[in-house]
């Protein structure tokens, strides 16, 4: 049985340019999700607590708790500068190549 939500999607996909707008987003969520897996891999392998990364950060234990605990983050990127520094990571785009 469709949910309002799927019944609401459903409408919408129809719509000139969502598809791309929805392909968009994915992407970006994707990204972040990617990065937050990353850094928190990297913490695991230093055996740092999720406390002791937010005092190295200078952030408060919640938000790395949160951080690494949502099912959709969308932290700033002071914050993920802020805790990729105190492991010791750098973050570094990569040049995406059309293809």
């Amino acid at each position: 049985m469709a949910t309002g939500a799927d019944k609401y999607f459903e409408r919408r996909s129809t719509e000139p340019g969502y598809a791309e707008a929805y392909d968009a987003a994915r992407r970006k969520i994707d990204q972040i999700d990617r990065l937050v897996r990353a850094l928190d891999s990297r913490r695991e392998t230093l055996g740092m607590t999720k406390a002791e990364l937010a005092r190295r950060a200078d952030l408060t234990p919640e938000v790395v708790r949160r951080l690494f605990s949502a099912d959709s983050p969308n932290p700033t990127i002071g914050t993920l500068t802020a805790l990729a520094d105190s492991l010791g990571l750098e973050l570094v785009p990569q040049e995406q190549h059309a293809g």
